[in-house]
C-alpha cells in the first residue's frame, strides 16, 4: 500500500466510468473514490451526486477524473483547475481547439496538472512494444497501421450522444482515432508532421460520420495509417495494431479498447517466422496502470510524463486533419 493515497472524484459516471475508472481507482495503491458526480446520482450510492460545486469544495478530493460528454469538458476542467483540483480528462479533449487551448491554460494558470486520458499509452502490451522498438528489434520501422472499430448504432445506448455533433464534436473520427494518433507517437519515440483524414457516413443514419480513414507522415519518414469506424459488426477482426520493420513486424491483436490481454506477435524478417512475445502483467488493467502514474505524478509533485501541451498539439492536428 503507498504512504499516502490521492483522493478522487469521477464526474460523468457513464458506462467507461463506471465499468473501468471506478474500479481502477479502488485497485490503485496509491488511489481512493471519495466523491461521484452525474446528473443522475441515484445508482451511486453514498458517494453520488449531481452538484458539482460541493465536489469540489470537498477538501478530501485532489484530483478529478471528467468522463462527461465532450462539449462539457472545458467547464468541468476549467471549475477543477479554479478549485485547485488536478484533471484527468477523458479523450477527446474537447469539440474544438478553442476549447481545448482554454482547458491547458486554465491548469497552467492555476497550477494544478492536467492529462488527457488515452488508457492505451498504458497496456501493458504496448508499454512492452515501445520497450521492443526502443531497443532495435524491429529495426527501422517504415509503416505503422492500426484498425480500431465497432458496432454503435443510433439506439446504442437511451442518451447516444456520441451520435449529436454538437456534444461529441465529431463521430468515429472524434471518438476512437485519438488513441491511435497518440499511440503511434508514443510507440515510434516520434511526432506526426503532417496527418489528412477521410470520412464517411456509409451505414448509420446520423449526423456524424461512421467511418474514417487517417494517413499522415512522421518527422523520422515513418508513415501512418490509422481505419476507425462505427460500421464495424463486433464479430469481426477489428482491434489491430502492425508496425513493419526492416528486422521484424510487430503484430498486436486485440490490445486496442478498454480490457488487458491480447496476443503480441513478431514475424522475423530473414525467415517470415512469427513468435508469441510474453507481456509482463498482461492482465493488469490499462486504466489502473494510468490512474496509479497520474497518482504518482501529482503525488510526488513531478510533471506527468504526457504533458497538456503535447495533447493538445495532437488534438489541433486531429481537428485540421478533418476540418
Amino acid at each position: 500500500m503507498a504512504d499516502r493515497q490521492l483522493g478522487w472524484a469521477v464526474v460523468g459516471c457513464g458506462w467507461v466510468a463506471r465499468d473501468y475508472v471506478i474500479p481502477a481507482i479502488h485497485a490503485a495503491a496509491n488511489g481512493r473514490v471519495v466523491a461521484l458526480c452525474d446528473r443522475d446520482p441515484s445508482r451511486l450510492g453514498s458517494l453520488g451526486t449531481s452538484d458539482l460545486s460541493a465536489v469540489l469544495s470537498n477538501p478530501k478530493v485532489e484530483a478529478v477524473y471528467v468522463a462527461t460528454p465532450n462539449d462539457q469538458h472545458r467547464l468541468v476542467v476549467a471549475a477543477c483547475a479554479e478549485a485547485g483540483k488536478h484533471v484527468l480528462c477523458e479523450k477527446p479533449m474537447a469539440t474544438n481547439s478553442a476549447d481545448a487551448a482554454a482547458m491547458v491554460d486554465a491548469c497552467a494558470g492555476a497550477g494544478v496538472t492536467l492529462g488527457i486520458a488515452y488508457d492505451q499509452r498504458f497496456h501493458a502490451a504496448h508499454r512492452h512494444l515501445r520497450t521492443l522498438i526502443a531497443e532495435g528489434a524491429l529495426g527501422t520501422i517504415t509503416q505503422a497501421r492500426i484498425f480500431y472499430a465497432c458496432w454503435l448504432p443510433p439506439d446504442w445506448t437511451a442518451d447516444n450522444w456520441r451520435a449529436d455533433p454538437r456534444r461529441a464534436g465529431g463521430g468515429a473520427l472524434w471518438d476512437l482515432a485519438p488513441h491511435g494518433i497518440d499511440l503511434l507517437e508514443v510507440l515510434l519515440d516520434t511526432s506526426w508532421s503532417d496527418l489528412h483524414a477521410l470520412t464517411q457516413k456509409r451505414v448509420h443514419p446520423y449526423d456524424v460520420d461512421d467511418g474514417a480513414v487517417l494517413t499522415g507522415r512522421f518527422a523520422d519518414g515513418t508513415l501512418g495509417t490509422i481505419q476507425v469506424a462505427y460500421n464495424c459488426p463486433d464479430t469481426y477482426p477489428r482491434r489491430t495494431l502492425e508496425l513493419v520493420g526492416t528486422r521484424a513486424m510487430a503484430v498486436a491483436t486485440d490490445t486496442m479498447g478498454q480490457t488487458p490481454g491480447g496476443t503480441l506477435t513478431l514475424i522475423d524478417a530473414a525467415t517470415g517466422a512469427g513468435s508469441a512475445v510474453p507481456v509482463p502483467d498482461p492482465d493488469r488493467s490499462p486504466f489502473l496502470n494510468q490512474i496509479e502514474a497520474f497518482g504518482e505524478a501529482v503525488l510526488s509533485g513531478r510533471p506527468f510524463a504526457f504533458p497538456a501541451e503535447r495533447d493538445l498539439r495532437l488534438f489541433t492536428l486531429m481537428e485540421r486533419s478533418c476540418r
